[in-house]
């Protein structure tokens, strides 16, 4: 199961394009140490001709997810704070302040293309896009709070754990299946989504002032609220990506795709959340 999390898919397709001598793709017929029971489960972590999950050591576990992740997003969160309080937004500041964060969003966009399309994770360029992104989050919550809602981003990381915690309850009690129509429904949502993004700047770059109305009023709230949600909906399949790498037994290095792939879908809810509150409390 591919997610459409572009992190997450690196997966799928490193498994679909790597040696024919590096990985199995012969059907599992059972369940292994709690692989998939599906008749047309493969395995494509397993060295050789084997089709069980590595046993040597070397694979992935739930506690490598969790601490290069908790590494990932602890960087965000430092850098976040640090830029925060060494990147004032007053008058004579924030102009400064504002070139930094625009540098450093584009030096993080730079850095995950980079780590997208390498067949191997680095921790490096991992940690610099946790790092670059943090900057960026950082003077943009500081300007929001500052100057359009003070309190709301306290407000956007508590609803951003609170979405996290939800999709995470409703995954692992199966109230939420990952499955090929609901991933296809989610990239479709997504694509159309991030067109009408991308209209919206253009009418906005080109004089038509609120550009499509998604930055203020019950409209711009709406679109937030679609953003959660498809966030939710990414989490949700990074969390079936995750949870299918542990069960075939993945390369223990993967557990850094994984957590760049969680840092960028946390990312995502924080901004649709802060969005959605930034116009909330604004228009009150």
């Amino acid at each position: 199961m591919r997610s459409s999390n572009p992190i997450f898919s690196r997966w799928g397709a490193a498994r679909d394009a790597g040696p024919a001598d590096t990985y199995t793709r012969r059907p599992v017929a059972a369940a292994v140490g709690g692989l998939p029971t599906d008749d047309q489960a493969t395995n494509p972590y397993a060295p050789g001709a084997d089709t069980s999950p590595r046993t040597d050591g070397t694979a992935v576990t739930m506690d490598d997810v969790i601490v290069r992740t908790g590494t990932t997003l602890g960087t965000v969160a430092l850098t976040a704070v640090l830029s925060w309080l060494l990147l004032p937004v007053d008058e004579t500041n924030i102009g400064r302040s504002y070139g930094i964060a625009v540098g450093a969003a584009l030096v993080a966009f730079v850095l995950s293309l980079v780590q997208a399309f390498r067949r191997t994770p680095s921790p490096a360029l991992i940690l610099g896009y946790a790092a670059f992104e943090g900057v960026f989050l950082g003077v943009l919550s500081s300007t929001i709070s500052t100057y359009v809602a003070p309190g709301v981003v306290v407000q956007a990381v508590l609803g951003t754990f609170a979405v996290s915690a939800g999709v995470l309850v409703a995954y692992r009690r199966r109230w939420i299946r990952v499955t090929q129509r609901f991933t296809g429904f989610v990239a479709a949502a997504a694509t159309g989504f991030l067109l009408l993004l991308v209209a919206d700047l253009l009418f906005s770059a080109f004089g038509a002032g609120n550009g499509l109305g998604f930055h203020s009023g019950g409209l711009g709230i709406l679109f937030g609220v679609i953003g959660v949600l498809l966030g939710a909906a990414f989490l949700a399949m990074d969390f079936k990506q995750v949870e299918d790498a542990v069960a075939y037994g993945a390369p223990r290095e993967e557990a850094w795709l994984a957590a760049f792939g969680l840092t960028t879908t946390l990312v995502w809810i924080y901004l649709e959340v802060l969005r959605v509150l930034t116009i909330f409390n604004s228009d009150n």
